[in-house]
């Protein structure tokens, strides 16, 4: 699913520590962007040097090599928050997926995935969502709205199942009218279900409420903003 964005290049941080597949990785960029598409400019380096950039708000990291680095990612995630890192890794089942998410990945990826499945990757994570399969995101949301992960520093609030579910499309990238149609309701109704979640997760438009939904990262209630509508996709 690509969405079409500002026409001003993303700079996308490129990780990877064998140069075979950082010229893949590069030329991803080159020649797989659909018209429409936002160009995607990439910024080769190493981790330490994307982490002390602020411009580079989005990270491609190639761990093909490598064995799961699950504490790399929350140390990244402690010093940047906001940066979303696509990981690409050796291993493909879900517990790894779903711990790599957790971790503070928007997406992860096995090493077969193709250059259109990487860029579509991207575009959802751009999007302010998380690229994982249907069944893989259910279950995550499931786990981190029971408040069942150790990075759940600040109680849940109470969610409704319409909320609940109007979450789940939402972190699957969907906009408000593709929410409507699938739960058979009003789009104006799927508006305010989003603008509640909002204010009870304590954030200021879609793409933090994404972030904080999944990583449990709630704001106490004294502290929520109050937001009076919706930000439309």
């Amino acid at each position: 699913m690509s969405a079409i964005y500002s026409l001003e290049p993303i700079r996308i941080g490129v990780v990877a520590n064998e140069p075979m597949r950082l010229e893949g990785l590069t030329s991803i960029f080159e020649n797989h962007a659909k018209p429409g598409e936002t160009p995607l400019l990439p910024v080769v380096g190493t981790l330490e040097e994307h982490l002390d950039n602020e411009s580079i708000e989005y990270v491609l990291i190639d761990w093909s090599s490598s064995s799961k680095k699950l504490g790399v990612l929350e140390g990244i995630r402690r010093k940047r928050p906001n940066l979303r890192m696509v990981v690409i890794g050796p291993d493909s089942n879900e517990q790894v997926m779903m711990d790599t998410i957790i971790a503070g990945a928007r997406a992860y990826l096995d090493t077969g995935a193709g250059p259109r499945l990487v860029r579509e990757a991207l575009d959802v994570v751009i999007s302010g969502s998380i690229w994982a399969p249907r069944k893989l995101l259910s279950k995550l949301i499931d786990r981190l709205l029971s408040g069942d992960d150790a990075s759940v520093t600040s109680p849940r609030p109470h969610l409704t199942a319409r909320e609940e579910q109007v979450l789940q499309l939402l972190l699957l990238a969907r906009s408000n009218r593709e929410i409507a149609q699938e739960l058979g309701i009003e789009e104006r109704t799927v508006k305010a279900h989003v603008g509640k979640l909002m204010r009870k997760v304590g954030a200021e438009n879609r793409i933090e409420l994404s972030m904080r939904a999944l990583h449990g990262s709630y704001k106490p209630a004294a502290q929520q903003i109050h937001i009076a509508e919706a930000v439309i996709a």
